[in-house]
C-alpha cells in the first residue's frame, strides 16, 4: 500500500528510499560524533579482548617462556596478527553502525540490541575467519584463539552495552535527560501511544498533553487537550518538547510547515502510522516500545561530544572537591562564626527543561534575607526580572569576600557531580524569573544551567537583561566542547580579578 499523500512530500527532503537503500545510505554517510565515540569504544573493546583471548590461550605458561612461544601458538607474528585483528574491529564497526547500534537506545529494546550485537559480532567473526583462509591457508592460525577472540569480544560489547543501558533507564527515571512528547491528535491511535508511552517511562519519554486537530477533539472535555493544532509549536516551546508526533493523518500543508518549524527550533517531529490502514512502505519505520513511528525530521543531537561535556564536569568537579576541601572547611567556619545561621545556603532553581532543583551555596547573606528582598526592589539596579544591589544591606562580611571572588559558589560542584548542573552553561534562574520570561528567553533552559557561562566571562557587571538573555541564547546556540574549555579558561582570570559582587 502506498504511503499517505502528505508523508510522500514530508518524508526528510523529499527523499523515498527503500528499507534497503536506507541501511546502505546510513553506511557511508558521513558518521556523527557519536557515532565515533562509540565505533572507537569498540575498536577498543576489540583490542581488550584480543589481549584477553591471548593471556587465556597461554594460561599455565611461565611469563619468560610466554613471549618465545607467542609465535607458536599463533602460527603467525605478532604484527600479522595485529592486523588480524584490526580487520576484525574494523568489520565489526562497519556491521554495527549498518544495524543502527549507535543511535539512540529508544528506538530498539534490549533484547534486540543483544541479539544484533551478538549477530554483528559472529559475522565479523566469520569474515575474519574468510581472512585467514585467504591470506595465510597453509599455516593456519590457531582456532582457539580466534573463538575466545569473537567469544570475549561478544560477551565484553554485551556488558558494556547492558551497563549503558541500565544507566541510561536509571536516569530516565530520575527525570534526568528525558525527552518530552506532545501528540497532535486526540483520538483513539493518540490515547493508546499516550498509554504505551507512560508504561515505557524507563525510555525517557514524558508526555506533556495532546493538541486538537479538529474542533470535535477541542471540545471534547479532555484534560489533557492543552491546545489546538494552530499553536503547536508555542506549546511545545513552553513546555520544553523535544518530539512531536501526529497520530491521524493531517493536511498536506499544515504537517509541511510545522515539520519545517520544528526544524528550525531542534523539536523532532514522528508520523504514527494508522495500524489499520498499513504501514508507509516506502519509508524508514522505527519502533518506540511496540508502536510504529515514521520520522519526519530527526535533529542530530551531538551525544559525543556531550559525552564528553559529561565526563569533563564528573573529572573537574571530583578534583575541585578533593583539592578545595581545606578552603572549603576554613570557609564553612567562617561562615559559621561570621553570623547566625546555617553554613550553606539552599534554594530551589529551574534547570534544564523547567526541572526544579536544589542548588547549594556558602551563604553569604542573613537568614531573613529573602523577605527582605520586597523591602529593597527600589535599589534595584539590574534591569527586567533580574534582582542586583552592589552594596547590598543583606550580605554578611564574610559573604561580600566570598562573592568578590566567587568562593561561595564551591559547593556547586556538588550540584555538578549529581548531574543537575554542569561546569559551564546559562546560571540557573528562580522560579520568579522564570515566570516573567517571553516565550524566546525559555531557549537558554534547553542546556543544562552552569557555575559559569558566556555572561560570566563576557558581560557579569552589565546591567542589562537583554544582554544576559542574548549571551546565553547565543551559547546554547553556538555550543560545542570547544566553546566550553574556552569559557572555563577565562574563567580562571575573572575569578581571580575579584570581579563579583
Amino acid at each position: 500500500m502506498a504511503a499517505p499523500d502528505y508523508l510522500q512530500q514530508v518524508i526528510v527532503s523529499g527523499r523515498r528510499q527503500s528499507v534497503g537503500k536506507k541501511r546502505a545510505s546510513r553506511m557511508f554517510r558521513r558518521p556523527s560524533v557519536s557515532s565515533l565515540v562509540w565505533a572507537s569504544l569498540d575498536m577498543i573493546t576489540v583490542l581488550v579482548a584480543a589481549v584477553m583471548a591471548l593471556r587465556l590461550r597461554m594460561t599455565g605458561v611461565p611469563a619468560q617462556t610466554a613471549a618465545s612461544l607467542l609465535p607458536l601458538i599463533l602460527s603467525t607474528t605478532p604484527k600479522v596478527w595485529a592486523l588480524y585483528v584490526l580487520w576484525f574491529g574494523g568489520t565489526l564497526v562497519f556491521i554495527t553502525r549498518s544495524y543502527a547500534l549507535y543511535g539512540p537506545i529508544q528506538n530498539r529494546s534490549g533484547l534486540n540490541e543483544q541479539r544484533m550485537t551478538l549477530q554483528a559480532t559472529l559475522t565479523a567473526g566469520l569474515l575474519l575467519c574468510g581472512a585467514l583462509y585467504l591470506t595465510d591457508p597453509k599455516v593456519p592460525i590457531s582456532r582457539l584463539v580466534v573463538l575466545l577472540l569473537v567469544l570475549i569480544t561478544w560477551i565484553l560489547l554485551s556488558v558494556r552495552r547492558a551497563i549503558w543501558r541500565h544507566m541510561e533507564y536509571s536516569r530516565f527515571r530520575e527525570g534526568l535527560e528525558t525527552r518530552n512528547v506532545l501528540i497532535v491528535g486526540a483520538g483513539r491511535v493518540a490515547h493508546a501511544l499516550r498509554n504505551h508511552l507512560d508504561s515505557l517511562r524507563h525510555l525517557g519519554f514524558r508526555f506533556k498533553g495532546f493538541v486538537a486537530l479538529t474542533e470535535r477533539e477541542a471540545e471534547s472535555g479532555d484534560a489533557d487537550v492543552i491546545g489546538d493544532v494552530r499553536n503547536t509549536l508555542q506549546l511545545a516551546r513552553s513546555l520544553f518538547v523535544d518530539e512531536i508526533f501526529f497520530s491521524v493523518p493531517a493536511d498536506k500543508k499544515l504537517v509541511i510547515g510545522l515539520v519545517e518549524e520544528a526544524r528550525a527550533m531542534g523539536i523532532d517531529v514522528r508520523v504514527v502510522p494508522d495500524l489499520y490502514d498499513g504501514l508507509a512502505w516506502n519509508a524508514p519505520v522505527e519502533y518506540i516500545g511496540q508502536f510504529p513511528t515514521i520520522p519526519l525530521h530527526r535533529r542530530d543531537f551531538p551525544i559525543g561530544s556531550f559525552l564528553m561535556k559529561r565526563v569533563l564536569d564528573i573529572t573537574l568537579s571530583v578534583l575541585a572537591l578533593a583539592l578545595l576541601s581545606p578552603v572549603m572547611l576554613a570557609i564553612a567556619i567562617a561562615v559559621r562564626i561570621g553570623s547566625k545561621g546555617p553554613i550553606f545556603y539552599k534554594a530551589a532553581r529551574i534547570g534544564r527543561k523547567g526541572r526544579t532543583f536544589c542548588c547549594y551555596k556558602f551563604r553569604t547573606m542573613c537568614v531573613d534575607a529573602d523577605k527582605m528582598k520586597a523591602d529593597l526592589e527600589h535599589m534595584n539596579e539590574r534591569e527586567g526580572v533580574l534582582f542586583k544591589i552592589v552594596n547590598d544591606p543583606r550580605i554578611t562580611p564574610v559573604g561580600r569576600f566570598l562573592r568578590k571572588y566567587s568562593l561561595d559558589e564551591l559547593p556547586q560542584f556538588y550540584n555538578v557531580l549529581r548531574g543537575d548542573m554542569s561546569l559551564v552553561g546559562p546560571r540557573p534562574p528562580i522560579a520568579s524569573e522564570v515566570e516573567q520570561y517571553d516565550l524566546a528567553h525559555l531557549r537558554r533552559l534547553d542546556v543544562l544551567p552552569g557555575i559559569t557561562g558566556l555572561w560570566q566571562v563576557e558581560a557579569r557587571q552589565d546591567p542589562s537583561f537583554d544582554s544576559y538573555i542574548s549571551l546565553d541564547t547565543a551559547y546554547v546556540e553556538n555550543w560545542s566542547f570547544w566553546l566550553d574549555l574556552k569559557i572555563l579558561a577565562r574563567t580562571v582570570s575573572v575569578v581571580f580579578s575579584g570581579t563579583g559582587s
